[in-house]
């Protein structure tokens, strides 16, 4: 009887332990959720609130387990504020892998930081920062903070999975506003749409949750995450923001807004400066190249400076401050060229696009919005030949725009409304790398000639920064660029045609002593002396996206060996050619009398493709490696 009454005791022991285990326990995360996740959200509950067109409250609660180090990024949080938001309250608890807490985090704990990045001259914002020194994993940490903005032009994206690697348990965001206050949205990758209701206050409220969301693998040559992660887009139908006011559902109302509130009286400049552009534009009767001598003059005359004050960093300074400044931002740079341009009576759009260089993200054609863009371009519509040009660089050629904002849709702002138009792209064969080069190669194995490129497409900036520095530091670079022992750079000499096609051409003459191996009457050299494939993607077994390549290109070198007399070719001649669905390789040796030459093409082929190939992609990496190490045997005859 004894024994009996204490297993029964055990057994209410063991239940009230269990069910007062700590609800952020580690060990109550679903096994299912653990693959390729370095950091679970628990919980999380985003709030938006709006009360009045100039009156939103934000409030955010989130409780979120750090796995390992790669998940301490969403341990990090920043909470920015300005003029025109302040936060009520700011505050945290860590727990440790129990859900034991460890540690409250009040408001003086956060680091309260003026939002610099390093090259703004002007910024209005600050954060308030906090970053846990926590190195016992699991964790897990939980924030809180209200923060009131003043401001309804824009409002954040609700993303429950926020990066690739996060794992959901749950997650709801609710938007609360007043009947007569309508919004538009825009789901992505949603399980369900939005539950639409009013509440006892008679407020109209959008609510979305979801749950148990798998963490999406971090895996190379992915696609732009919002193909494939949940978020939800919001945009008012009529706003407010530091005194302005407007309404808008479609990119025509946005551009019309932008062009009639934002830039509407920022062209006016002094009459000298335009009696100095009529003077320098005087007798050029192509409008084209009177377009290209004003940019020219802008680039001269101005650097880039960002500036992030005013609406929210929206509206550029007026055309006269730069003019008397000589300094201005993206926005300020365009206004700025577009004044100009109008003194000689040629028209130009304000163009908002997204910048990026990895992936190409164009403006969603169904989805108005002002938190789709980062950056603004020049459009100018010549007839059957549009012009786009980046007004931010003191060196890149009139209509050139690279892979920064190249092949992607983008809003320009005229005066009959926005419209969305295409930035031009940049095929596999426009950008081109194309290497040239002779060499000597005498019997002690010591390399001489001289070589040539040339880059073309997006590869005409592959120099750029090597152009800018110093002699004796362009050595130092090409030395890194090229990996030949004991190289020794004679001279060295950068050209640039910036016409409408621009190019970019260098011109190497060096010497490398000991470049060939020489041992028992042989000579033992790679043919590849430029151009060699050195990084192949991992692994990844059980891939979940497809496979995405942002930028085709072709890179061709031939090479011409003179070799020593009394030699010929021991080794098998190279004569490879793969061809894929993302690309081609070819690369060959041949012997015409004392002279080896060597012919290596590669081309990428740019877009999306089935996730299926990515092992192909590995293999085809691997085979130019392993090709590009082929090795030439010379031998006594």
């Amino acid at each position: 009887m004894r024994s009996v009454l204490f297993i029964f005791c055990l057994f209410f022991m063991i239940a009230d332990a269990n069910a007062q285990q700590n609800p952020y326990d580690v060990s109550l995360i679903s096994k299912d959720l653990l693959p390729y996740a370095s950091a679970v959200v628990r919980d999380e509950q985003s709030g938006i609130e709006v009360k009045d067109l100039d009156n939103v409250i934000y409030h955010y609660k989130t409780i979120v387990t750090i796995l390992n180090k790669n998940g301490d990024e969403q341990a990090h949080l920043q909470v920015n504020y300005d003029k025109n938001s302040n936060i009520k309250y700011i505050k945290g608890i860590i727990y440790n892998s129990f859900g034991i807490q460890i540690r409250k985090i009040s408001e003086s704990d956060f680091e309260d930081v003026a939002t610099t990045d390093g090259f703004s001259l002007f910024q209005d914002s600050r954060a308030k920062i906090y970053e846990p020194a926590v190195t016992d994993y699991p964790y897990t940490i939980e924030y809180e903070y209200e923060v009131r903005a003043k401001q309804t032009l824009t409002f954040p994206d609700w993303t429950p999975d926020p990066e690739l690697g996060i794992a959901v348990e749950k997650s709801s965001f609710t938007f609360t506003c007043k009947p007569d206050f309508t919004i538009r949205y825009k789901e992505l990758n949603m399980p369900s749409g939005a539950d639409i209701s009013t509440n006892k206050d008679g407020l109209k409220t959008y609510t979305w949750q979801v749950s148990n969301l798998k963490a999406v693998k971090d895996e190379p040559y992915n696609a732009n995450p919002d193909n494939y992660l949940s978020s939800v887009k919001i945009a008012p139908v009529t706003f407010k923001d530091e005194g302005f006011t407007g309404s808008f559902t479609n990119w025509n109302e946005l551009g019309k807004w932008i062009y009639d509130k934002l830039l509407i009286n920022r062209q006016d400049i002094s009459p000298e400066t335009a009696q100095y552009i009529t003077q320098l534009t005087a007798g050029i009767t192509d409008p084209k190249l009177k377009a290209k001598k004003i940019y020219e003059y802008m680039q001269g005359k101005t650097h880039y400076v960002s500036v992030q004050v005013g609406i929210g960093g929206y509206q550029p300074f007026p055309a006269a401050d730069v003019d008397k400044l000589n300094y201005g931002d993206c926005k300020a740079l365009v206004n700025y060229t577009r004044a100009l341009l109008k003194v000689v009576g040629i028209e130009s759009y304000y163009c908002v696009v997204m910048a990026d260089d990895e992936r190409k993200i164009s403006l969603l054609s169904d989805f108005a919005s002002m938190t789709q863009a980062n950056h603004i371009i020049l459009c100018i519509p010549f007839k059957n030949d549009t012009t786009w040009s980046d007004c931010t660089s003191q060196t890149i050629p009139f209509g050139y725009l690279g892979d920064f904002t190249d092949d992607r849709t983008v809003l320009a702002c005229t005066p009959q409304g926005g419209k969305l138009m295409h930035t031009p792209k940049y095929t596999t064969e426009a950008n081109l790398q194309l290497r040239k080069a002779d060499f000597t190669i005498n019997t002690d194995g010591e390399l001489s000639g001289g070589m040539t490129t040339i880059f073309k497409g997006t590869q005409y900036i592959n120099r750029e920064g090597t152009i800018d520095e110093s002699p004796t530091e362009r050595v130092k670079t090409m030395h890194n660029i090229y990996a030949i022992n004991n190289l020794n750079i004679e001279k060295l000499e950068f050209k640039q045609d910036k016409g409408s096609q621009p190019v970019t051409t260098e011109n190497i003459q060096l010497k490398a002593p000991e470049y060939a191996s020489v041992s028992d009457g042989k000579i033992y050299f790679l043919p590849n002396i430029a151009n060699r494939m050195y990084n192949i993607p991992r692994q990844v077994h059980n891939r979940v996206t497809d496979v995405y390549i942002n930028e085709g290109y072709t890179d061709e070198d031939e090479v011409t060996y003179t070799l020593p007399p009394g030699y010929h070719q021991d080794s098998s001649p190279l004569n490879v050619r793969i061809r894929k669905p993302f690309g081609t390789f070819t690369a060959t040796t041949q012997l015409v009398g004392n002279q080896l030459i060597y012919h290596r093409k590669l081309e990428f082929i740019d877009g999306t493709y089935p996730k299926d190939d990515y092992q192909e992609l590995v293999d085809f990496y691997q085979d130019i490696y392993d090709n590009d190490g082929h090795d030439v045997i010379l031998v006594k005859n």
